[in-house]
């Protein structure tokens, strides 16, 4: 077992206009976060976000801190959002057990001392995909599955972006203080997502895709809405998108995605939305 993290920094709008596709990936990409028996991290300045994957198998896998937290533990100032997008598991948060069925949630609030990753089968691990924001106040450890979650169902086949948003880790559901992350599912038929897109100038923004069919693939835009780049991504990868960059994306096929975001406020619609006939 290993805890492997890499830092990642800031980025003006300005300096990225002259990112070419390998630098786009290398910054904002994020390719290999589920790895069998081992807990993977990316450290972002943006918003001192962490993204993250812990794929247990025949031992339980504990979340550790890393150096650039300075902190005893990685909650000491820091809340954390987990959903299951593997087999059946269960998350240990200072000797309690949640059970985590596919595609349930839990919010670990700032002060948990020790959470540990678990699988039920080592051959159908548990794939526990993850992220983190600073917190400044301790709020309750809370299990959220689907049937909690809060359902906008937007857009339509006709525009091919037809749409349950699942709000998950969200206020009005769990109390957090600034980590947001909830689940978007494609209906089949459909490959757009955030479509109008979006910024939010208060709020970064992480999206990570998974339910990619095998041989297919996702088209990520991002970018300023009047200087948009793409990247093409794979199952289980995650993209990180700063505070200036819209985030949509196609599939060649549809799909499943869990966002989250941290920043200025706790508001979902506070958003500035972008028409499709205004992008370039």
């Amino acid at each position: 077992m290993a805890t492997i993290y890499e830092s990642r920094y800031a980025y003006h709008p300005e300096d990225f206009k002259t990112y070419d596709t390998e630098k786009i990936r290398k910054e904002f990409l994020v390719e290999n976060l589920m790895e069998e028996g081992n807990v993977r991290l990316v450290y972002s300045s943006i918003e001192r976000y962490i993204v993250g994957g812990a794929v247990p198998t025949t031992e339980g896998l504990p979340l550790e801190t890393i150096d650039p937290l300075k902190a005893a533990y990685f909650c000491e100032r820091r809340e954390v959002g987990i959903i299951n997008v593997g087999g059946t598991g269960s998350i240990v948060v200072d000797g309690t057990e949640y059970k985590m069925n596919y595609k349930d949630a839990l919010y670990i609030g700032k002060g948990s001392k020790d959470v540990v990753f678990k699988s039920n089968d080592a051959t159908k691990p548990a794939r526990f995909y993850f992220n983190s924001a600073p917190a400044h106040k301790e709020y309750p450890t809370k299990q959220v599955t689907m049937d909690d979650a809060n359902v906008l169902h937007l857009g339509s086949l006709e525009t091919s972006n037809e749409r349950n948003i699942n709000q998950l880790l969200i206020n009005g559901v769990v109390e957090t203080c600034q980590l947001q992350m909830g689940m978007t599912e494609l209906k089949t038929g459909s490959v757009w997502n955030t479509m109008p897109p979006h910024q939010h100038d208060r709020r970064n923004e992480v999206y990570f895709y998974f339910e990619v069919p095998e041989n297919q693939a996702i088209c990520h835009f991002m970018g300023q809405p009047q200087e948009t780049r793409h990247l093409w991504m794979k199952n289980e990868q995650a993209v990180i998108s700063p505070e200036w960059s819209i985030h949509s994306a196609a599939g060649t096929s549809n799909y499943i995605f869990i966002w989250g975001m941290a920043g200025e406020n706790l508001d979902y619609t506070d958003m500035d939305v972008i028409q499709p006939q205004e992008l370039r």
